[in-house]
Formats: structure tokens, C-alpha cells, sequence
């Protein structure tokens, strides 16, 4: 299924004609384990403003909070992942996420420092015949809208590594994005909140643009 034929089928399944008026909505993903799922609260928030204010995507301004179990992440053709400590998706989890992911669906994960070996864990639940693979500087996430010649940018040093961006394709198709010793979302919250500068914040937003634009545009 096309990623525009599921834009569809979540209007159509929704019945909300206030929303689709109001442009589409995207959610954060709320797990299990004990980690911290809604760490970075104003980070969806401004990243939203960030590209209806640019022009690059038409989003309801409030970004719902989805389970991974619920019949309602198919209702988002986004939603975000982020955290410090553990996930646990159970068998049933496991089975809607992949279903989602499959039929169209987007997820980004943002290491917001301590979530890499948890979510490498559980995501080999979810696609255990794939691997998490590097995405090359000229893969078109990184040249969207803003251009990125050397990648994600670094906006948290967190262990000093270089920023990573790495993918899940499903059948050709890219369905994960995972930011690794990046922190976009840190970068994408109200800059006093992390002492950011308003470089890295900038930077971050137009990162997340980027995503954003893939997202709706493949």
C-alpha cells in the first residue's frame, strides 16, 4: 500500500471531517518497559509549527499520544519514538506495529541517550529477517527540503560518536528511520529547556523537516 492510499484509508477509517480540514496529525508512540516515552514534550509540538509555518506539511498544531498495541496507530502515517531506558513490546505489540509498518506506516525513533540497545532489542521483534542499516549522506531523508551533505547533524554529544542515521526498509520501502547520538528531539525543544543555541535548534528543526517531508512525499 502506497503511503498515499494510507493517508486515505486513516481519513476514511476516522470519519473526523474537523481534522482533515485542520491537516493531518501525528502522534508520539507511548511503549511499555519503564522508559520514558514522553520525555521532550515540547519537541513534537515545535517541530510541528516549524514546518506549517515553512510550508512544508499541513499538521494539526497538537500531536496525539498512540499505544502500540491500538487499533489507532493506524490512524497516524507518523509517529515518534523517544526515550533514555527500556521498551518491551508484547506479542500482540509486535504484531500491530509490524502491521502498521506494512501498511504504510512511518516510524521515527530518536535515541534521546540510553534507549540504542533496548530498541535494537525490540525491533528485531518487529522485523526479524531485517537489519538496521546505515543510510548513506545522499539518501533523499537528508536533502529533502534543507540540505545535509554529512548527514544527521550533532546537536548532543551524549558519548562524543558521530550523529547516525539508520533505516528498516520493508520491501524497498523505508519504514524506520532511527536517529542515533544525534538527540534531534532535544533540539527540537524550546531552546532554554537544554541550554541549546538557537544554531542547533535550527538545525534540528530543519532535520526534522526533512523527515517530515519524506514521510509525506514517498
Amino acid at each position: 500500500m502506497s503511503r498515499l492510499v494510507f493517508i486515505i484509508v486513516f481519513f476514511a477509517l476516522s470519519l473526523n471531517l474537523s481534522a482533515q480540514q485542520s491537516g493531518v496529525r501525528i502522534a508520539l508512540l507511548k511503549y511499555n518497559g519503564g522508559g520514558d516515552w514522553y520525555a521532550n514534550p515540547t519537541s513534537l509540538p515545535n517541530l510541528i509549527k516549524f514546518c506549517n509555518t515553512n510550508g512544508i506539511a499541513n499538521i494539526q498544531s497538537e500531536p496525539a499520544t498512540v499505544e502500540v498495541g491500538s487499533n489507532e496507530l493506524f490512524s497516524y502515517p507518523f509517529v515518534h519514538l523517544t526515550g533514555h531506558g527500556n521498551i518491551v513490546f508484547n506479542n500482540q505489540e509486535v504484531v500491530n506495529l509490524r502491521r502498521y509498518l506494512e501498511a504504510g506506516g512511518f516510524l521515527h525513533v530518536d535515541d534521546n541517550y540510553g534507549l540504542n540497545a533496548y530498541f535494537r532489542r525490540e525491533i528485531k521483534k518487529i522485523f526479524p529477517k531485517e537489519e538496521l542499516v546505515e543510510l548513506p549522506y545522499t539518501y533523499p531523508i537528508y536533502h529533502q527540503v534543507y540540505d545535509f551533505k554529512t548527514g544527521l547533524p550533532k546537536i548532543h554529544e551524549h558519548d562524543g560518536k558521530p550523529a547516525q542515521g539508520f533505516g528498516i526498509f520493508h520491501k524497498g520501502r523505508l519504514v524506520c528511520f532511527y536517529s542515533y547520538e544525534c538527540d534531534l528531539g532535544d533540539g527540537w525543544e524550546d531552546p532554554s529547556v537544554h541550554n541549546d543555541t538557537e544554531e542547533n535548534h535550527t538545525k534540528a528543526l530543519k532535520m526534522g523537516a526533512n523527515i517530515i517531508s519524506y514521510v509525506f512525499s514517498h
